[in-house]
């Protein structure tokens, strides 16, 4: 396993092997701190691809102010120790310097589906993402790129993204991870006290409330939402910030669940963390195993 930290070196060694050795490469875009939920899509990147490329970059463009930047959890050697039990090839870990040199001015924006639900609540996050991943599929090349179906709206951004700009890459989507609780593993769940974090599951439970009661009957979004808005109120350290009952492609709002896929979102503030889960109703199954749940 490599570790690559120069962007023109991450070019080079990729156009190798695409062109070189004819091999398939597979990109797993992480900000480390790496937990069970990256690891999945490491699996799947190694079981789908020749060549694995995992990258390693706190993305500062994608936080806010008075966001976690400086703060985000950074132990480069601890992600190389977990990802070599994993036969990852390389590991691009470039510095910020290196993502963005002095004079950058580029940004890209998927209009429409990045204002909405996480980019009302984080104003620019979804630029700074949407940039990033375009500055990673530019340099990597891959033939396919992994993420997880807990950041929901993210998935549908690069997928826009990818199909917009024309990028020569898949797009999977992995489903959530959760701890034995029901809480979506996430980095900042490292944030969380003992006590938090069983607080946090709180957030699973309504979606499971919600999903149960759609099961049993209920079409209403307004009801199902106002199920998750007090399951999750009645948690003390828990704090709503959004609940949203959405298509799942277009992110556009529902008043009544019919026969398509339907998103619930959920982001909330646990103590001083905020923590995101969704869940995916009338959710169409795929052969691959990668459909979202």
């Amino acid at each position: 396993m490599e570790i690559i930290n120069r962007r023109q070196r991450m070019t080079s060694v990729a156009r190798k092997i695409r062109r070189e050795q004819d091999k398939t490469i597979g990109l797993v875009p992480t900000m480390g701190a790496l937990h069970e939920g990256h690891l999945s899509l490491v699996r799947e990147a190694r079981r789908m691809c020749d060549v694995v490329v995992v990258s390693v970059f706190v993305n500062p463009t994608q936080f806010g102010p008075g966001e976690d930047f400086e703060h985000y959890p950074r132990d480069l050697t601890k992600d190389t120790a977990l990802l070599t039990d994993y036969n990852v090839d390389y590991i691009f870990a470039p510095t910020v310097e290196e993502i963005y040199p002095r004079g950058f001015s580029t940004y890209v924006n998927v209009e429409g589906l990045s204002e909405q639900l996480e980019g009302a609540s984080r104003p620019g996050h979804f630029r700074g993402v949407a940039t990033v991943v375009t500055i990673l599929l530019n340099t990597v090349r891959p033939d396919f790129a992994f993420f997880g179906q807990k950041d929901a709206q993210q998935a549908l951004v690069i997928r826009r993204l990818v199909r917009d700009l024309a990028f020569d890459a898949e797009i999977v989507i992995l489903p959530i991870v959760r701890e034995d609780s029901g809480l979506a593993i996430s980095s900042r769940n490292l944030y969380l006290t003992n006590d938090e974090q069983q607080s946090a599951a709180v957030i699973h439970r309504a979606l499971i409330k919600a999903k149960n009661a759609f099961k049993e009957g209920e079409r209403s979004a307004g009801r199902l939402a106002d199920l998750i808005r007090t399951t999750v109120e009645a948690e003390p350290r828990a704090r709503l910030d959004y609940v949203a009952i959405t298509d799942t492609e277009t992110l556009e709002k529902v008043d009544r669940i019919e026969e398509k896929p339907t998103l619930i979102a959920v982001a909330a503030y646990i103590g001083k963390t905020r923590l995101i889960d969704n869940t995916i109703l009338n959710k169409v199954k795929k052969k691959d195993g990668a459909a979202p749940q």
